[in-house]
């Protein structure tokens, strides 16, 4: 296969959904996650020319997804808000006073502590996978992933024996 415009549109469209659901768990809100996608595809769009030296790259693409939101959430200007006023929209099944307070416990932690959590569990990674997508030992993954699932516990509350029907 030879990397291509073509290629790489075929390549956008069968992965957003899913690094759209990525971004969103990430992100905490639907405007930040679809700019996060955008961002990452844009970055796979500069590195298309190279993609054959590229094992994996779906996994590459989540890898660019995850280390984009911990490098935004470290810059000092990450101060924009979401607007209080919030459009009509259709209902979705589901709990969604649980899914709020997943939301918002997941706000609560560190971007990195969150990175973590949503690939090893909403992502079912390893611990090598996520330490290898993170640059990080696994060691260091397992004590992350120990440390934010209590603080997500301690936030969470009740509403943590909950989180199984998500």
């Amino acid at each position: 296969m030879r990397p291509n415009a073509e290629n790489f549109e075929e390549f956008a469209r069968a992965r957003t959904p899913h690094l759209y659901r990525t971004a969103w768990l990430l992100a905490g809100d639907r405007h930040h996650a679809e700019d996060l996608v955008q961002e990452t595809l844009a970055k796979m769009f500069r590195a298309w020319r190279g993609v054959q030296r590229i094992d994996n790259p779906p996994a590459y693409a989540q890898t660019v997804l995850v280390r984009t939101f911990i490098s935004q959430r470290r810059r000092r200007s990450w101060t924009e808000q979401p607007t209080p006023d919030l459009p009509e929209r259709a209902e979705r099944p589901g709990d969604h006073a649980l899914r709020l307070s997943l939301q918002n416990a997941l706000a609560e932690l560190a971007p990195l502590d969150r990175a973590v959590l949503v690939l090893r569990f909403f992502e079912d990674r390893s611990v090598e996978q996520v330490a290898l997508d993170l640059g990080k030992n696994a060691g260091a993954i397992r004590t992350r992933t120990s440390r934010a699932l209590d603080r997500l516990r301690t936030v969470l509350g009740e509403d943590a024996v909950h989180l199984i029907t998500l």
